[in-house]
């Protein structure tokens, strides 16, 4: 039987009742119906790097598209003139970076930024995901979705599409309130995606949009290399965090073939370049980034004491006024816990769960913990955080069976 320890980046959480796989968009339909009528659990899942589930049975329905087809619509029609606008449409199930692998390839800009970020494209623009300077919802332009609440298909443009800091309309349908699950749809949104429709620009080059990016590739901000050289850049700072996924999961049998094994393997190479070895590394058995940058109101008292060289940035909050956005890695590190922290006293070689030792945003499965050990790791961060600072982290990943709001 599978289980969420199988299927998840971080490697715990309890046995499905039902996993299913449906190879056909209706088939994707169909079985999110027959959950919903026999009111039952339903987790559409995508590459399992933003879920963290509890040790208990999952007694419902867990569905991973496995279709996987990327296409570009407009390859009748080549680019001329001064629109240098092209189309891709990706199936929700393919592989999120396969995607990237992909537009980078055949010469197309708006996605380098997002390399090694793990998950599905189904899943990405639930979270609207960002990195180094750039976030997917700027180049969505439109979702397919089966709307459960309506029982039917529909087209949601971009601006139908509610993107903000790492959230969507669609996501927005899952919670009452930050980590707050919704009464009706929780733990998979109103809208199940189906596909989506990118708008990229046919370019060999791009923006190189963040200053650690730029450091890293020896330019300026705002200075444009080819998209190869970012993707690789990307992808080599990644890997010096510990915030790319572990590519020894895709030779287990529950994720065979859900990435193109040309960039397995690639991914197993640089792996053993960036290590020595390609044995499993614990750091990268994470969620990614497990709390997301609070974003405050300009007036909060917190704001007022936080100290004077916390990082600031400019924001805007889910009600469209002002904010100020601060840094949780910065918060829990200057909390008093640093990289490899772990409960208890211990450390990351001998404890189950511990922050990553490259990254203090990362909880990491050290090989053996369960989702109780990351849970209570999560707590202690958060309590502690709040403590000090007076600001509640909400966790980014969904949490099912537990409560970490």
């Amino acid at each position: 039987m599978t289980s969420f320890a199988d299927i998840t980046t971080i490697g715990v959480g309890g046995r499905i009742a039902r996993f299913i796989e449906p190879t056909s968009r209706v088939g994707v339909i169909e079985t999110v119906e027959d959950a919903d009528e026999r009111g039952l659990p339903l987790y559409v899942i995508g590459g399992g790097s933003n879920t963290l589930a509890s040790d208990d049975d999952f007694m419902g329905f867990v569905v991973r598209d496995a279709r996987r087809l990327i296409t570009v619509p407009d390859e009748a029609a080549p680019v001329e003139g001064a629109d240098r606008t092209v189309h891709v449409n990706a199936e929700a199930g393919a592989n999120w970076d396969d995607l990237v692998e992909f537009c980078v390839r055949i010469g197309l800009e708006g996605v380098e930024g997002l390399s090694g970020i793990p998950g599905t494209v189904g899943a990405s623009v639930v979270q609207n995901i960002g990195a180094y300077g750039q976030e997917v919802g700027d180049v969505v332009e439109s979702v397919e979705v089966w709307d459960r609440a309506e029982k039917k298909t529909r087209d949601l443009a971009h601006d139908e599409l509610g993107f903000g800091y790492r959230t969507s309309a669609l996501k927005a349908s899952m919670y009452a309130a930050p980590a707050v699950p919704a009464d009706r749809f929780f733990p998979t949104p109103r809208y199940v995606v189906l596909s989506v429709t990118f708008a990229l620009r046919h370019s060999a080059t791009g923006t190189v949009g963040y200053g650690q990016l730029a450091k890293a590739l020896g330019v300026e901000v705002g200075d444009r290399l080819e998209t190869r050289a970012i993707r690789d850049a990307v992808l080599r700072v990644r890997a010096s965090k510990g915030m790319l996924e572990d590519p020894n999961r895709y030779l287990a049998a529950d994720m065979a073939g859900t990435k193109r094994e040309a960039n397995v393997a690639a991914d197993l190479a640089a792996l053993r370049e960036a290590n020595g070895n390609d044995e499993k590394d614990f750091d990268r058995h994470s969620c990614g980034s497990f709390f997301m940058n609070p974003v405050l109101p300009a007036d909060s008292p917190a704001l007022a004491t936080l100290p004077a060289d916390a990082p600031r940035f400019a924001a805007t909050l889910p009600d469209g006024t002002p904010g100020i956005k601060t840094s949780a890695a910065w918060l829990i590190d200057h909390a008093g816990f640093p990289k490899g922290f772990a409960a208890d006293g211990r450390t990351a070689a001998d404890a189950p769960a511990s922050l990553s030792t490259r990254h203090t945003l990362a909880l990491t499965n050290r090989g053996r913990a369960t989702a109780a050990d990351v849970a209570a790791l999560a707590r202690t961060i958060r309590d502690g955080v709040q403590e000090r600072f007076g600001i509640r982290l909400v966790p980014e990943p969904v949490v099912i069976g537990m409560d970490l709001a």
